[in-house]
């Protein structure tokens, strides 16, 4: 468009060949920057794909990871409570007996009755959680944020 412009001025003619070859080095120049600029693009965008990919991979192990710890998790829960069931059992069969409280001291007596009725108590509560593992509504990320959708692993 300059250069049409520049000719419809009028004017000498080896000065608007000046002007047009000015224009044309000038539009040379932006195109080699803007090339080079794709170029950076370009490759920026293969370093962030391939930092993508590599953490898409950590994503795929973390979450396997976690799956794995969840289920290790209840089965030790699941063997806790089968244990404390037991344990209760026991002594109740130990306070229920005659024997049991002949053979076994007043303060053996008394600290298996306090043990016994906590233990009661903790069984008659609601499924209770392992006390070593911070489930409070402060931590960053809680299991029933994370997403087990595999349908994005196979992209």
């Amino acid at each position: 468009e300059q250069g049409l412009q520049l000719l419809e001025l009028g004017g000498s003619v080896e000065e608007d060949y000046i002007r047009i070859a000015r224009c044309f080095e000038a539009t040379r120049q932006r195109c080699c920057r803007l090339e080079q600029d794709g170029r950076r693009a370009r490759e920026q965008l293969a370093r962030v794909e391939a930092e993508r990919a590599a953490l898409e991979v950590k994503l795929k192990h973390a979450r396997n990871q976690v799956e794995v710890e969840m289920k290790k998790r209840h089965r030790a829960e699941a063997e806790l409570e089968k244990q404390e069931r037991k344990l209760q059992l026991v002594l109740e069969l130990l306070m229920r007996e005659p024997w049991g409280n002949e053979a076994l001291s007043r303060e053996q007596c008394s600290v298996l009755s306090a043990l016994a009725g906590r233990r009661l108590g903790a069984a008659l509560a609601p499924v209770r959680r392992s006390s070593a593992v911070d489930e409070s509504c402060q931590s960053l990320l809680s299991h029933s944020d994370i997403s087990y959708d595999r349908t994005e692993d196979d992209v």
